[in-house]
Formats: C-alpha cells, sequence, structure tokens
C-alpha cells in the first residue's frame, strides 16, 4: 500500500565553515529545527560549489583548507516552515534558501523504527 501527502521542501545552502558564535551554521539549524518539531532534517555535505561571489567552495582530499559546500533539507507543511525561517533571521552564513512543493510518499517498505 501506498501512501502519499503534500509537504514542502526547505533547502539551505551555506559551506562548512559557516559559524554562529562558537558553534556551526548547519548544527545550529538542525538543533533549531528539532526544537521546533520539524518532521524532519538531513544534512549533505558537498563536493564542490560556488554562489554569486564565485569562491569555490570544495573538500580537498587531505582535509586542509577544506569548507565544502553544505545543504540542509528541512521538510514539513509550507506553514511550519515558514515559520521555521522566521527562527534563522539571526544567522549569517547561509547563502540561497528555496522552498518547493514536495510529495511525500510512504509505502510498506518504511523503516519500522522512524
Amino acid at each position: 500500500m501506498t501512501i502519499s501527502q503534500d509537504a514542502m521542501l526547505l533547502r539551505i545552502y551555506t559551506d562548512d565553515a559557516a559559524m554562529h558564535g562558537d558553534g556551526e551554521v548547519v548544527d545550529v539549524i538542525v538543533s533549531r529545527a528539532r526544537k521546533a518539531g520539524l518532521a524532519g532534517a538531513t544534512v549533505l555535505r558537498g563536493r564542490a560549489g560556488f554562489a554569486s561571489g564565485s569562491v569555490v567552495h570544495r573538500h580537498h582530499s587531505l582535509g586542509i583548507g577544506d569548507n565544502p559546500p553544505m545543504v540542509i533539507e528541512l521538510v514539513d507543511s509550507e506553514e511550519n516552515l515558514r515559520a521555521f525561517l522566521n527562527m534563522l533571521e539571526d544567522l549569517r552564513g547561509i547563502g540561497l534558501v528555496t522552498l518547493a512543493q514536495v510529495e511525500i510518499v510512504t509505502t510498506g517498505w518504511r523503516d519500522s523504527r522512524s
């Protein structure tokens, strides 16, 4: 049996070196998302990327000078995600933010631990 439901996907683009006080921006965002009760969050580390400033962020094989791009993906209702965006206004180091409609598909293969 397959069940689907509409939701929204919020993507926040940043880099590994982005900091907020003593904490990394990605950790601050995930922590705030959990406290806000959002349905889920995942942090993805990229190999390379650039933004409007044309500075290339990349992962180096030995980790020296490492500053790979990072993407935080959060899934929930549009209302919850828009409210959550207001909780990030004090953060610096956030680049592009996108919001897209997605369909959550739940099937019989879903892990019972989640």
